[in-house]
């Protein structure tokens, strides 16, 4: 399926739609929806007629209807004028659920996912594993042969879908009965598109056909037929495809953006489709239909009269499948008059202002729905017409700064203690935004936003509090809050954006939080929470070195006597990482914290008098059943020598080693910002601040219940495209890089470097771990290693070594910010710091593939760019393929990072500054990520040999690796 389509669809999109129009079920396409005549309006005639270039039109007399016929266990057989309805959730791209499923080896709940499309009516199965860190071969095979012997879904149809060739290939070898592939395309070539077709044909599966060639995507009429028509002749008449097993997807693209070239492109489809059903016999056409109103997400109303208008049309031309949202298509005849003319207007282009006439008539069913303009505005006036206590309370919900200085000194004024402002309408106000927030009807970039504007209030007392405070101690009273938070990165870890967020939450709920900052030291952590006599210590880490560090702070609470509960958080942190190996050793509570939103109630439970006892006593449970189930038998392994048998197979030829223009390395010194920009994959950005959703899907409500989240994520996204603007103009952060790419060849199960060509002497050695459990059949052991020549082959093979940070400037950027009591904006910039990290990796990989040659022909967009659709890998060291963080101390040393950037490693090699990324290149067709999983003691000591290490100390750095205790 195309990337645009992928993008619209929503995890919950199960009822992508039988479209029967306005007509009974089993009807034809003529009888269900009518074409209607053009009625006298000039761009509705530019739809071509019924008997335009009439030759082989499937609903022509002479010619009879070839189906599609498909089967799974059991036949399916396409019927004339019934629209076939896919089911999508089994995509990694369109269901966050279904992706989580896979990435975590849940492939038996997974297949559950697929029952319940099958029971929704689905007749065809679309199943993909495109995601970076799935091996998508291994996952594709797996989760078919599961299919296979679920009778309920082995019955229907199975379609193969992929941007990689090998993934598809793996997919056909699993199907039962004749599936469908998606897609080929004549993007890369005849060549490769004739093979691709050829391989197709030989599995006896029908394929979808994107209406792509070498010179992009098709988006006008005549693009759309050409490349239909081109690629329709080389596979009926060259490779002997059945014509009836061939898919168009002539690209349903954006209308109403407001430029003019996009103006036609509905009616391009229409008649496209209307061409090829005339002109290639027994061909079909499908599509993504949602993508035709995306210029109006958000307004589900005339997204809903768009498609049904659409697919009126659509069909009449023959289109017979595609993936909409049932949820989001009006019934035809039901469309409102005024509506109905002005969707029209738009999609069959009839008028030069259909779209501004259409979204002005949008604006103002929203503004209608939300009691007009007029009453938008006099609401939004009111507020400050209440009482000084209703106006703080106000401002803190909506996060509004403007008047708070003035309300809160009125406040102080009408109640004469800075106290009592703060113990009233301040927390009366915060008590409202942390209600709202637990019960899931606020987001977190709101809640920070009211911590910024209570901040200021508190910021405005604090000298009023400092005197009262004085006054209160030298009269014998306490002042205390709910509840003191001793809250660090620990030791050897720079990485705080979620701590921070964290903090700024609890401290929305009246818990005094000291925040100790990154890199603390365990005596450091617990001298303060003495110092503060702290309530709780709360922990936080990205890296998984910081997993031991955090033991030793619990080791050392023990020791010292604390009797404060322990917080545990970050990215490396889990659940059973911190019931299984931190609880142990500490008598007192030990809790994980998913993310911000259960810190508060987490630790209003721990802190309650009334309450704690019962929370402790389910906690211990909880945790008690988490290290039973640990110590359940482990997974089987296979033994190391087998592993290396069943290494990744490649045939290695001389014409895939990618040759690079240059050996040694490069320094990037100041790289554009505004390059960078254009490489952000923006889907992290929303994770970052607690909004689960995939860009720019997110922007869209596809149901009613999406809308408030939609609306905030549109929100969202403005701050961070206005923090973006802001950074790159004042250039407030700078970005810097190092590359190179280096002689290499593998040896075993390492990867050595060499000084010249002569490769007689070693440069360095890149340690690589080979995968040994949870590999079923002949599913290959990977290693990193294996996508580079080995040394016996004579090949002079190569990779590539990066660091890059966006990190230089940011500290003092969000200093300022805090300030200036802006927590929200020092949050914003550490996040989009983050991003632009990222970004300059992926810019960086798409320099080095054009350095490596094979780049210079990829033609891809930033879109296709962030879904990776490209050949080679960029794997860092401690993430899934290699897990172990110390080998990014050799890239150092490769690079001399620390010279050429000012990016230092940390003693447990967490990179400085945070917004930063590393990693290694590789060339091969054949390379893809992969997830390392559970290792046996046998390769752990053999690692500890490779590399100089005792066996404890490698046990340490891949402590969550081992199949073992």
């Amino acid at each position: 399926m195309s990337l645009d389509e992928k993008q619209i669809l929503s995890e919950d999109d199960n009822n992508e739609a039988r479209v029967q129009g306005s007509g009974s079920r089993g009807q034809s396409a003529e009888t269900q929806i009518p074409m209607r005549q053009a009625e006298g309006n000039d761009g509705e005639e530019q739809i071509l007629s019924e008997d335009d270039n009439q030759k082989g039109n499937d609903n022509d007399e002479t010619t009879p209807f070839k189906p599609l016929r498909l089967s799974g266990s059991q036949p399916f057989v396409q019927q004339p004028g019934v629209y076939m309805m896919i089911g999508e959730r089994t995509n990694v791209a369109g269901s966050p659920k279904f992706a989580k499923l896979i990435k975590e080896g849940k492939y038996e709940e997974a297949v559950s996912v697929a029952v319940q499309q099958v029971e929704n009516g689905a007749n065809v199965i679309d199943i993909c594993m495109d995601e970076g860190m799935i091996d998508g071969v291994a996952a594709m095979t797996r989760f078919l042969q599961l299919l296979g012997s679920e009778p309920d879904v082995a019955k229907v149809p199975f379609m193969v879908d992929s941007s990689k060739w090998e993934v598809i290939e793996a997919g056909l070898k699993c199907i039962q009965g004749k599936g469908i592939v998606n897609s080929i395309s004549l993007k890369e070539g005849e060549e490769k598109f004739r093979a691709n077709a050829r391989a197709v044909l030989k599995y006896g599966a029908a394929v979808v056909v994107m209406a792509f060639d070498e010179q992009g995507q098709a988006a006008t009429y005549e693009d759309k037929i050409r490349i239909c028509e081109r690629a329709y002749r080389m596979l009926v008449d060259e490779i002997g495809f059945p014509p009836e097993d061939i898919i168009f997807d002539p690209n349903i693209l954006t209308v109403a953006t407001g430029m003019e070239e996009h103006a036609n492109y509905a009616l391009d489809f229409i008649n496209a489709t209307r061409w090829i059903k005339q002109n290639l016999p027994h061909a079909k056409v499908s599509g993504g239909v949602s993508n035709i109103s995306f210029s109006f997400r958000g307004n589900n109303k005339v997204r809903e009269a768009m498609h049904s208008a659409f697919l009126y049309y659509a069909i009449g031309a023959g289109m017979d499948m595609g993936i909409v949202n049932a949820g989001m298509l009006e019934v035809y005849e039901e469309i409102d008059p005024e509506l109905k003319e002005l969707v029209e207007d738009v999609l069959l282009n009839r008028r030069p202002d259909a779209t501004e006439r259409l979204v002005d008539f949008g604006e103002a069913l929203k503004a209608a729905g939300a009691g007009g303009d007029k009453a938008a505005e006099k609401k939004a006036e009111e507020w400050r017409n209440g009482t000084v206590e209703e106006r703080l309370s106000h401002a803190l919900v909506k996060g509004i700064d403007a008047y708070i200085e003035i309300d809160t000194e009125e406040a102080r004024a009408k109640l004469g203690r800075p106290l009592l402002v703060i113990e009233g309408p301040l927390m009366a106000g915060m008590g409202v935004v942390g209600d709202l927030f637990g019960a899931g009807k606020m987001f977190l970039p709101q809640v920070v936003k009211s911590a910024r504007v209570m901040k200021k209030a508190v910021a405005y007392l604090f000298p009023f509090m400092e005197a009262e405070k004085a006054a209160m101690i030298a009269a014998g009273e306490e002042v205390k809050a709910q509840g003191k938070i001793v809250l660090a990165t620990v030791k050897g870890d720079v990485h705080d954006i979620g701590k921070n967020i964290v903090g700024v939450v609890l401290a929305c709920n009246n818990y005094e939080v000291i925040d100790m900052g990154v890199m603390v030291p365990a005596e450091k952590i617990l001298e303060r929470a003495k110092e503060v006599r702290a309530d709780i210590i709360g922990l936080s880490g990205l890296i998984t070195p910081s997993l031991d560090e955090m033991v030793h702070v619990a080791r050392e609470m023990e020791r010292q006597g604390f009797k404060v509960p322990l917080l545990i958080g970050g990215a490396t942190t889990s659940r059973a990482h911190t019931a299984i190996k931190i609880a142990p050793h500490y008598s007192q509570p030990v809790v994980h914290v998913l993310d911000a939103s259960r810190a508060v109630p987490v630790t209003t439970s721990l802190l309650s008098v009334d309450g704690r006892e019962d929370f402790e006593t389910q906690h211990r449970s909880d945790y008690e059943a988490i290290r039973t189930s640990h110590n359940a038998p482990k997974a089987k392994a296979l033994p190391l020598a087998e592993a290396r048998a069943r290494r990744t197979k490649i045939e290695w030829r001389d014409e895939d080693i990618a040759k690079p223009e240059f050996f040694g390395v490069h320094t990037l010194e100041d790289f554009p910002l505004s390059t960078l920009r254009e490489f952000i994959d923006w889907s992290p950005f929303f994770h970052t601040w607690g909004m689960k959703g995939i860009y720019p899907r997110i922007l869209n409500a596809e149901k009613p219940e999406q809308e408030e989240q939609a609306k905030h994520a549109r929100a969202l996204f403005a701050d961070g495209q206005a923090m973006l603007e802001r950074i790159v103009e004042a250039k407030l952060i700078t970005a810097r890089g190092v590359y190179g790419f280096f002689r290499a060849n593998a040896v075993g199960d390492d990867i050595v470097l060499y000084k010249d060509d002569a490769r007689s002497e070693e440069l360095a050695v890149l340690h690589g771990l080979r995968q040994q459990v949870h590999r079923e059949g002949s599913e290959p052991c990977r290693n990193i290693a294996d996508f580079v020549a080995p040394k016996e082959t004579g090949l002079a093979d190569s990779v590539g070594a990066f660091a890059v940070t966006s990190g230089i400037g940011l500290p003092e950027v969000v200093e300022r910010f805090k300030a200036a009591n802006d927590d929200y904006s020092a949050i914003m910039a550490e996040a989009i710091a983050d991003r632009l990290a990222e970004a300059f990796a992926e810019c960086l990989h798409k320099r080095v593939r054009d350095q490596w040659g094979y780049g210079l022909t990829e033609n891809l967009t930033p879109a296709e760019l962030i879904q990776e659709g490209y050949r080679g890998i960029r794997p860092a060291p401690g993430y899934p393929a290699s897990p172990d963080h110390t080998e990014k101390g050799t890239i150092w040393k490769l690079l001399d990072t620390e010279k050429a950037t000012g990016m230092k490693l940390t003693e447990n090699f967490a990179m400085w500054p945070g917004s930063s990324v590393s990693g290694l290149y590789f060339a091969h067709p054949q390379s893809r990520y992969f997830a390392l999983g559970k290792i046996d003691r046998d390769q752990v000591e053999d690692y500890a040999e490779r590399k100089g290490m005792s066996v404890d100390e490698v046990e340490r750095w891949l402590g969550p690796n081992l199949n073992y205790k």
